[in-house]
């Protein structure tokens, strides 16, 4: 029998996840991280950030190989539960979980914390790509496996190799970047057409109307390039378009699921 979605009077959220070393910022930036990205360094120094980004990689790899096929959502952390988009990013992901999707996130509050919160309510899956930022950004208490990365790069590669789908919720200069740098990927198939959408029409509209009117119009993008976002208020909507383009398209399935190796610590 199929669950059925709870009304929106959400009880103020569980308190975050306890602070530690792997999941807090350690109360400032990481003393490299602008020394790295501020021109040639030593080469002893900029192999031993290589190194370290490969690791965080691997880390990555490691923690969300079984997690399944996943839409990430997209959305500022700094919408409370009383507000109405932290109640839409929840039955959005309620009703993913439904449909048999992973919720991936940036593992943050506000958006992020109210989709990973819906779908463990939802009976599913939930996880989360967190990033260590000055004032530190906790983990919220809805995840089932997460990370904590040093590097924005690393963490927006993860938030997209295992996802068959994207909502972008409203948000800030962080969601814009992560949906934009999504959509070159789709429009240059460095990854396959996979849906994209755009939840809510009173903040976004304006911004499609921009891309429409001045980049389509003068030819920086192409018009078949905005026919792949799907614009709506509707989270059944939202859920059933990923899932007829995940199923129809791709299948919902990466294929052979792998086998754990005890070797590889998993």
């Amino acid at each position: 029998m199929s669950k059925t979605l709870k009304a929106h009077v959400l009880e103020p959220t569980v308190p975050p996840v306890e602070v530690s070393p792997t999941n807090r910022t350690k109360g400032s930036r990481p003393s490299d991280t602008p020394k790295f990205l501020q021109g040639p360094q030593r080469r002893s120094f900029e192999l031993a950030q290589a190194i370290k980004m490969f690791l965080e990689l691997m880390k990555g790899f490691r923690v969300f190989h079984f997690v399944g096929p996943c839409v990430t959502v997209f959305g500022s952390s700094r919408f409370a539960v009383e507000h109405p988009y932290y109640k839409l990013a929840h039955d959005i992901g309620f009703r993913l979980a439904e449909a048999g999707f992973t919720v991936m996130t940036g593992g943050g509050p506000g958006i992020m914390e109210a989709a990973n919160r819906g779908a463990k309510e939802g009976g599913g899956y939930s996880v989360g790509c967190n990033i260590q930022l000055l004032h530190e950004q906790r983990l919220n208490a809805y995840l089932d496996r997460s990370i904590t990365f040093r590097h924005f790069y690393v963490r927006k590669l993860m938030l997209v190799k295992y996802s068959y789908g994207f909502i972008a919720m409203p948000g800030g200069f962080g969601t814009l970047d992560e949906v934009f740098e999504t959509v070159v990927l789709i429009q240059t198939r460095k990854i396959a057409d996979f849906p994209l959408i755009f939840f809510g029409q009173e903040y976004w509209k304006p911004l499609i109307e921009f891309l429409r009117i001045r980049l389509a119009a003068e030819g920086t993008i192409a018009p078949s390039d905005l026919d792949r976002i799907l614009l709506t208020d509707s989270p059944e909507q939202a859920v059933a378009f990923l899932t007829d383009m995940a199923t129809r398209r791709f299948g919902l399935t990466y294929g052979a699921r792998p086998r754990r190796r005890w070797f590889l610590w998993e």
